[in-house]
C-alpha cells in the first residue's frame, strides 16, 4: 500500500475551517493504516512539507499516493501532479471540472458518488464517508429528562451556512416564545461542549449551497449534533439525504410554514426525548460513520487504488470517458435512426 500525502492549502489562520478539520481528521485515520503526511501548497507551515519543494526534490512518479480535495484548486493540482499517483477526495460536487482518465474518486457521500458516477463513469469510484470524531460520542442524551433539563440552551444555530429564513425569521420568532436560542458565529475551541449544552440543533444549508452553485458535500454538523444527543432539525439537500430520514432520524426544517417550525421546535425543546430518533436507528447510523467502520473502508479503497496505479505503471491505458461532443453525436444518431424507423413505417402503410 502506497504512503499517502494529503494536500491542504494551509493548516492555520484563514485556512482554519470545518473542511480543513475533516481532511486533517481523515489523515489521522489513514495514518493508522499506512504512513501518512499532510502537505501544504499555498503557505509554508512549520513542521509541514511544502508541495513545491517536494515536486522539485522528487522525480515522478514517486512512491506516494497524493490526495487532492480542495474544490476549485483541484484542476491545477492535478496538472502539477501529472505523472504521479493521485486520487481525488471528493466532498462537494458541482465545481464543473472534469477529471483526467484514470484518476480515482474517493467520494464522501452517495450524492457526490452519483455526481462522479455520471460525470466520470470510467474512473475508479469509492464511497468513503467522513468519520465522526470519537469526541462527539453521546454521554449526555436528551432522551433522559434529567439530563435534558441540565442543557441550558433550548436551540442552537451556527450562523455560517444558515439561511436568511432561520436567522431573520425563525430565530426571532423562537425567542419571542421565550426559548433560549444561541446563534454561534466564529471559531469555538470547545464545539463538543457547546453542542452538549443544547437540546435542539438547527441546520439549514440549502440556500447557502445553491448560492455557491455547489453541493453540501457531507453535512457533518447535523451528524455531530445527533452524536451529541441533540434533536436535529435540518434541510435535506444533497448529501444530507444520505442519513437524515425526516421524522425518523431528524426533522425537516422549513416544513411548509413558519408556524409548523415554531410548533415542532418548541415541542422538541420542551420534551426532547419524544423527538429523538429511535435509539437502535441512531446507534446504527453513528456506527456507520465511526472511525472503526471507516478505517476498514479506507483500507479496502487504498488497496484497490494502489493496484489500479500499478496497472497504469505497467503501461495499461486507462479507460476514457466519452467526450461531450461524442455523446451529442450519439444522441443525434439515435434521433435520426428513430426518425428513419418512423418514415419506413409510414411508407409501408
Amino acid at each position: 500500500m502506497r504512503p499517502l500525502r494529503f494536500l491542504v492549502p494551509g493548516n492555520s489562520g484563514r485556512f482554519r475551517c470545518g473542511g480543513l478539520q475533516v481532511e486533517l481528521q481523515t489523515a489521522r485515520l489513514t495514518a493508522s493504516i499506512v504512513p501518512t503526511e499532510v502537505v501544504t501548497y499555498r503557505r509554508r507551515e512549520p513542521g509541514r512539507p511544502f508541495l513545491a519543494d517536494l515536486l522539485r526534490q522528487e522525480r515522478a512518479p514517486g512512491e506516494a499516493l497524493w490526495i487532492v480535495s480542495w474544490g476549485f484548486d483541484v484542476p491545477r493540482q492535478l496538472r502539477l501532479l501529472r505523472g504521479r499517483p493521485v486520487a481525488y477526495h471528493a466532498h462537494s460536487s458541482g465545481y464543473g471540472f472534469n477529471l483526467p482518465a484514470g484518476v480515482p474518486v474517493l467520494a464522501v457521500s452517495r450524492n457526490t458518488l452519483g455526481y462522479w458516477g455520471d460525470r466520470a463513469p470510467r474512473n475508479p469510484l469509492f464511497l468513503v464517508p467522513n468519520a465522526i470524531d470519537p469526541r462527539w460520542g453521546d454521554n449526555n442524551s436528551v432522551a433522559d429528562p434529567i439530563l435534558a433539563a441540565a442543557r441550558p440552551i433550548d436551540v442552537l444555530v451556527q450562523a455560517r451556512k444558515s439561511s436568511a429564513y432561520v436567522l431573520q425569521q425563525l430565530v426571532p420568532a423562537l425567542r419571542a416564545q421565550g426559548l433560549r436560542v444561541e446563534v454561534q458565529s466564529g471559531w469555538v475551541d470547545d464545539l463538543v461542549g457547546l453542542f452538549r449544552s443544547a437540546k435542539v440543533y438547527l441546520y439549514d444549508s440549502a440556500d447557502y449551497w445553491r448560492s455557491q452553485r455547489v453541493s453540501e458535500g457531507f453535512g457533518l454538523p447535523p451528524l455531530e449534533a445527533l452524536a451529541s444527543g441533540c434533536v436535529v432539525f435540518s434541510s435535506v439537500n444533497h448529501a444530507l439525504a444520505d442519513f437524515l430520514d425526516p421524522g425518523m432520524v431528524g426533522h425537516q426544517i422549513g416544513c411548509g410554514t413558519l408556524l409548523a417550525d415554531l410548533e415542532r421546535i418548541a415541542a422538541a425543546a420542551a420534551d426532547p426525548g419524544r423527538w429523538q430518533a429511535d435509539p437502535d436507528q441512531r446507534r446504527a447510523l453513528l456506527t456507520r460513520f465511526s472511525e472503526q467502520e471507516l478505517r476498514q473502508r479506507w483500507a479496502e479503497a487504498l488497496t484497490s487504488i494502489g493496484q489500479h496505479w500499478d496497472r497504469l505503471a505497467s503501461l495499461t491505458p486507462p479507460l476514457r470517458n466519452p467526450s461531450p461532443a461524442r455523446l451529442e453525436a450519439m444522441r443525434i444518431q439515435m434521433k435520426l435512426r428513430s426518425l428513419a424507423r418512423r418514415w419506413r413505417g409510414r411508407s409501408v402503410l
